[in-house]
């Protein structure tokens, strides 16, 4: 039994699969106008993800960080559902080949800057350099178990 007061019921779903469902304390997650940190009794919102890391505090007091690619998150009264493209837990990011991955599309970019057809296909470049970006960082939240600060080196 819970206290609608001070948990929300959290469900975090990709097209593949439900990757996270609990009763959580708060969640952090990136939108396209910034960071917000959704607490018990947060009013209704619906925003777009973009690439970047979501982080919750479950009832037990304890963290949890994911990387997501982008989607969109509903806020009930005591309910958040995040449809996200693609959600890892940052335990199960192999740090190494995300920054290989990272190193490679920017490199590809690069090499391909003045060769590019149209905007999609820049933006899907980006998109790949943002979404291995938010790996990183949920890799090395959950390596040194803290949030990094404005002060830190990605």
């Amino acid at each position: 039994m819970f206290d609608d007061n001070k948990v929300i019921k959290f469900e975090l779903v990709t097209p593949e699969r439900v990757v996270l469902k609990d009763c959580i304390t708060q969640v952090t997650v990136p939108t396209k106008e910034g960071e917000i940190t959704v607490l018990p009794k947060h009013m209704p919102l619906v925003a777009t993800l973009v690439p970047g890391v979501l982080e919750i505090v479950d009832n037990k007091g304890e963290k949890k960080t994911l990387a997501v690619s982008g989607g969109f998150i509903e806020v009930l009264l005591n309910k958040v559902v995040v449809l996200a493209d693609t959600a890892e837990r940052s335990e199960e990011i192999d740090l190494e080949r995300a920054e290989k991955a990272k190193e490679w599309a920017e490199k590809e970019m690069k090499a391909s800057i003045g060769k590019m057809k149209d905007e999609k296909q820049y933006a899907e470049v980006f998109s790949g350099i943002e979404r291995q970006l938010a790996r990183i960082k949920a890799a090395r939240r959950h390596q040194t178990g803290r949030r990094k600060t404005p002060l830190d080196q990605n």
